[in-house]
């Protein structure tokens, strides 16, 4: 990027300093949050070429008494200093996700395996919602359906961070769409034969402003109302609450029932169908997001895997990036960082070979 566009980019932060201390700007919330999120998006941007151009300063002044001995050590200090926070430059300007600082809406759902693949997607519902909790994110479980041995045949979640940041959920839990597969002794087992499973992950970012442009007839959508259920479909509410919504063109499903209210549980499921109807626009418009996306599950099939979980060997393997550790009773219970800055190094690593190659 040249002076010229930094320069325009320094005019923008400083705009967008001057807007968001107008109170007025707050009252319109969905503005206030984009604002928020493309500040908090340039401030290490700016933060970096800021501080590049005082280590420049400082290593001419530095390099002009040189004579002083101790003018000379700054200096070689400086010299290291100034190129390493070029290349931190370079890679903060890389052409990056646009939802990187965007929220996500998760799915999991159980594959080829019976009780044992339900229970495997309870364990990986509840690794994600640690994993939530360690970094102080908000989450919400908007329907689920739970087996008699407390799994999960399917569940929706929502992840979200609580103030605006450039590097948010889906930054981080982008990369975690797929097949992934457990290895181990499940407890339906009485042989105690190692058995292997499957469950799919589906991912897309919660476009909370794309979303509230997204306009759906009536006549596109039919709506069932049943009663919420609990494990293996145990009424547990005597009213028809829970609420299904079918998008009838695309003939995509979202079911919410953890509200108290009808009305309230519609409202849910149509902010997640206008969230997936809002992603699907995208892709569709961006033919490689879309085969990316596509990719994701096709079939909760034991081959497509993206990770495998080894009970017996306490191993976790990501085979995108053949990344492997010896932690996953530390894995389950949200200590995910390990795998996800290796998914995330290699993604950097490809966006900056790309770049030079260019």
């Amino acid at each position: 990027m040249d002076a010229s566009s930094l320069g325009e980019l320094l005019g923008e932060y400083e705009e967008l300093e001057r807007s968001l201390a107008d109170p007025a700007v707050h009252g319109d919330q969905a503005r206030a949050r984009k604002l928020g999120r493309r500040y908090a998006e340039l401030t290490p941007i700016v933060r970096t070429l800021r501080e590049l151009e005082r280590a420049r300063d400082d290593l001419a002044t530095a390099q002009e008494l040189s004579e002083d001995p101790a003018f000379a050590e700054e200096a070689a200090s400086l010299a290291e200093k100034v190129p390493a926070l070029e290349d931190k430059l370079t890679e903060l300007l890389l052409p990056r996700d646009p939802h990187d600082g965007d929220d996500l809406i998760m799915e999991i759902k159980s594959g080829e395996g019976g009780d044992e693949s339900a229970l495997f997607a309870g364990d990986l519902l509840r690794m994600y919602l640690r994993y939530a909790e360690k970094h102080g994110w908000s989450t919400e479980v908007l329907d689920g359906t739970e087996t008699e041995l407390g799994g999960y045949k399917d569940a929706t979640v929502t992840i979200r961070s609580k103030t605006p940041v450039a590097e948010g959920v889906w930054s981080r839990l982008k990369f975690e769409g797929g097949v992934h597969r457990v290895q181990r002794v499940p407890a339906t087992e009485s042989q105690g034969r190692i058995h292997t499973s499957a469950a799919g992950v589906l991912v897309y970012p919660d476009v909370q402003d794309a979303a509230e442009d997204v306009e759906i007839p009536e006549k596109d959508l039919r709506v069932d109302v049943f009663r919420s259920s609990g494990k293996g479909g145990q009424s547990v509410n005597t009213t028809d609450s829970a609420v299904r919504i079918t998008h009838l063109p695309t003939g995509i499903v979202v079911s919410c029932q953890n509200e108290r209210s009808q009305l309230q549980n519609k409202t849910r499921a149509m902010q997640v169908l206008k969230a997936r109807l809002a992603a699907a626009a995208e892709e569709e418009a961006q033919k490689q997001a879309s085969a990316a996306r596509a990719s994701q599950v096709r079939t909760v099939d034991r081959s497509e895997r993206v990770r495998t979980y080894n009970f017996p060997e306490n191993r976790i393997s990501d085979h995108r990036v053949n990344y492997k550790a010896y932690n996953l009773d530390q894995v389950l219970n949200g200590d995910l960082d390990g795998v996800l800055d290796a998914l995330a190094t290699a993604d950097r690593d490809e966006r900056l070979a790309a770049h030079q190659s260019a």
